[in-house]
């Protein structure tokens, strides 16, 4: 009987239309063995959910498991909260093969050929669309570059096919800014975006492509063609009611489109500029992480329930209810041997994306300390942009001069770990 098991608690930040696909989810490994009972806990957004995880562990009242977003890896690895995945998988007898990971994933998650936490909802952002609204204004599709979607969106909203032509992104720093970077081939840090060291620091203010992107983005802004969601409105909900006619956001956000969007869309590939080769884009979402200092019969059932979600059957029915990448490569060689991607296209633009080309320095992501702290500052300072306070450039700068005062501070507090 379920009240014979032992509780294993899991925190995570899977919210809105993914809340029913946890729920299952966790029913599905509860209905597989008797031994555990997951009780899985929503704590908010990712960083609501590291701040209330934090909070906990000092007091010592964490759960076993706590899932976190990608830019907290830095973070994680040096707090000296968590055991490394690997290792309790290997002292609880499973054989995983680490090999197996996507190697977007890999090249994000693993030290030394191995991760310190389970990928799980991994994810990047593509550029959702309209398919009507870009009909009716006398086009196929959106185009590949800036240049081309920046005509189109214009014509939908001089056309007076819709007022909002796009929605600015709720993660905009993560979809136009960083993965902008990325996919362009910028240094957006020193020392490999902090892969080769905590000295590391940000340069993304240099680059004359970022600063456009951003002055474009408020040229959007100042034209009516870029909006922002009211208080307490979500973006992508202003896509999939069709207010606006665009937006870049998770390909997570397949579940809440397909459920909710009455008129015909698409997504494809972020736009990048003329005359560029694209990169690829960088991987976000989350993983999990098991905590220390819990019972050995707590890191028992944290190792049956990551075994589970590591199974190739719940890799495709997790990517396939939400959207996100499958995060090993049987599962995606399953979609592709079953004709998944035939039936659902848009599904597989991610993962294409994310595998485009060679990944450099500058396209393999981001790993600095108290990122999410530094994530915030950026949206403070480019929110005095949209408000006429101060210059894109002049946000950039502050941005990144705030930015390397949070890393100083990170890597004194870690230089000796």
């Amino acid at each position: 009987m379920a009240q014979d098991r032992i509780t294993i608690e899991w925190w995570h930040a899977l919210g809105g239309r993914l809340t029913p696909i946890v729920d299952e989810l966790v029913t599905k490994f509860n209905d597989s063995q008797d031994e555990f009972q997951l009780v899985a806990t929503n704590k908010g957004n990712y960083e609501e959910a590291m701040a209330v995880m934090i909070a906990a562990y000092r007091v010592k009242q964490h759960p076993v498991l706590s899932q976190t977003s990608e830019r907290t890896f830095l973070t994680m690895i040096h707090s000296g909260a968590t055991k490394p995945v690997p290792e309790l998988m290997e002292e609880q007898g499973y054989d995983i093969d680490w090999s197996n990971f996507v190697a977007p994933v890999a090249e994000y998650y693993f030290q030394d050929g191995k991760p310190a936490a389970m990928p799980f909802n991994s994810s990047t952002p593509v550029f959702w669309y309209n398919a009507d609204h870009f009909k009716a204004a006398g086009f196929d599709a959106p185009g590949e570059t800036w240049q081309e979607v920046e005509q189109q969106l214009y014509a939908i909203k001089e056309q007076g096919i819709n007022d909002c032509s796009m929605a600015l992104a709720r993660d905009f720093v993560w979809s136009l800014i960083e993965n902008y970077s990325a996919m362009h081939d910028q240094q957006y840090g020193t020392l490999a975006n902090g892969f080769d060291g905590l000295a590391t620091e940000f340069t993304f203010n240099k680059s004359p492509l970022v600063v456009g992107q951003l002055e474009r983005l408020d040229k959007w802004m100042d034209d009516g063609v870029l909006q922002i969601a009211g208080q307490g409105l979500n973006p992508e909900e202003l896509f999939i009611s069709g207010k606006c006619s665009t937006i870049t956001a998770s390909t997570a956000a397949h579940a809440g489109v397909e459920a909710g969007a009455q008129f015909n869309w698409g997504a494809t590939y972020l736009p990048h500029e003329e005359g560029v080769e694209p990169k690829n884009s960088t991987i976000g979402g989350g993983a999990l992480w098991v905590l220390a200092n819990k019972s050995e019969e707590e890191y028992k059932g944290a190792a049956a329930f990551l075994n589970f979600v590591a199974s190739p059957e719940i890799q495709t029915w997790w990517a396939g209810a939400t959207g996100y990448v499958p995060v090993t490569n049987q599962a995606y060689d399953k979609f592709k041997a079953d004709g998944y991607y035939d039936e659902h296209p848009t599904r597989e633009i991610a993962i294409l994306q994310l595998n485009r080309g060679t990944p450099t320095e500058n396209s393999r992501g981001f790993r600095f300390g108290n990122h999410n702290q530094i994530f915030e500052i950026m949206n403070q300072e480019i929110q005095g942009v949209w408000t006429g306070q101060q210059t894109p450039q002049e946000a950039l700068d502050k941005s990144v001069a705030r930015g390397n005062e949070v890393l100083r501070q990170f890597e004194q507090l870690n230089a000796n770990k």
